[in-house]
């Protein structure tokens, strides 16, 4: 990894996370960097679990990430400064299956210290081993409204990962 990266405690980030992952979004990114997927997030969060550091994502099953998820133990989460918004956008619009994400964006992945695949120019890194899963279950939604993100089908899976490693530039 490069050597503008360094390491800091969870517990340091200085980020507001709901800006961080809402409104800047995040790449999520599963596999090692010869195959990978990425796809931009704006679900999601970071807290205490089980007394642990962890984060927590959801995606759907029909994304082309959610087969590197499940066929991987560990993940990354990439967040960019602004100038990176449009391409964050391509990765959030088109397949892995149908285009190479960071040819079409000048994104350049990298390996992560713990199996994982990173972004050179990502400002913030965090590396996470999945330790819970757990499928949306529609039937369990208190708030009516919540049904119409969905439609009736295409339901996120959450994936809870302690966090491995955390490095900001």
């Amino acid at each position: 990894m490069s050597n503008e990266f360094k390491p800091i405690e969870a517990g340091k980030l200085t980020d507001n996370v709901f800006s961080l992952i809402g409104k800047e979004w995040m790449l999520i990114t599963a596999g090692t960097v010869d195959n990978y997927n990425t796809m931009t997030a704006s679900w999601g969060g970071m807290g205490n679990l089980w007394d642990k550091d962890v984060c927590f994502i959801f995606v759907r099953p029909s994304r082309y990430t959610y087969e590197f998820l499940e066929k991987n133990d560990t993940f990354s989460l990439s967040f960019f400064s602004e100038e990176w918004h449009k391409a964050l956008t391509v990765c959030g619009t088109k397949s892995g299956r149908d285009i190479d994400k960071a040819k079409e964006t000048g994104l350049k992945p990298i390996p992560g210290d713990h199996r994982t695949t990173v972004f050179e120019q990502a400002r913030l890194i965090i590396e996470c081993k999945k330790i819970y899963y757990q499928d949306i279950i529609p039937e369990h939604f208190l708030e009516p409204s919540i049904e119409k993100k969905y439609n009736g089908w295409d339901y996120h899976r959450m994936y809870i990962g302690e966090i491995l490693s955390v490095k900001q530039k």
